[in-house]
């Protein structure tokens, strides 16, 4: 009798530690960070289709996103779906399109992430040649793969709120590992 009171002893104390560790695992995962999944080629060649990420939730909660961070957010069209993109503009910037490349307040952005000789098109929102003010507490993104990628050239800026975190790991492919840099910006 004393051996199975040992043995359902510790079989609660194991459930115990799993309820515990799930407990955890879920507080990280609603407010510390979250994987994502890569969907679509709009951030090749750095972020590839099928490449899995772990998303900083809690850092824009305490300092404002960098020109150059890579964000996770909330497609402005449908909630339900989360995009990747990276911020060009923040909030006061202006933003221009002309001659291939995108300007922030009248300088030029140099984007070494970006495959040499792509063509940057504009969008409904910002069209070539037109400029335009980021509004208060919204970001101007854009996909590293320009031709393929819907981002504020045509939807326009993105409100802070909408943003799930920054992206900060690459876990998979393994071959792939480690943080994801941020580039040295400069504008020109």
């Amino acid at each position: 009798m004393d051996l199975i009171k040992r043995v359902v002893g510790a079989i609660f104390d194991f459930l115990q530690g799993i309820v515990v560790i799930l407990a955890i695992m879920v507080m990280i995962y609603l407010f510390i960070m979250s994987p994502q999944e890569i969907n679509g080629a709009s951030m090749e060649p750095n972020f590839h289709n099928g490449e899995y990420i772990l998303t900083n939730k809690i850092e824009y909660k305490l300092k404002n996103p960098a020109r150059g961070d890579v964000v996770i957010f909330k497609s402005p069209s449908n909630k339900e779906i989360d995009y990747i993109k990276r911020i060009i503009g923040l909030p006061g910037d202006t933003v221009s399109l002309h001659d291939n490349a995108l300007y922030v307040n009248n300088e030029k952005v140099i984007e070494p992430y970006l495959t040499p000789g792509v063509v940057i098109f504009g969008g409904s929102y910002l069209r070539e040649g037109e400029e335009i003010t980021v509004p208060e507490g919204m970001y101007f993104v854009a996909g590293d793969n320009r031709p393929h990628s819907s981002d504020s050239r045509e939807f326009g800026p993105i409100p802070k709120e909408d943003f799930i975190g920054k992206a900060f790991l690459r876990y998979w492919p393994f071959s792939e590992f480690g943080l994801v840099p941020h580039p040295a910006y400069t504008l020109n």
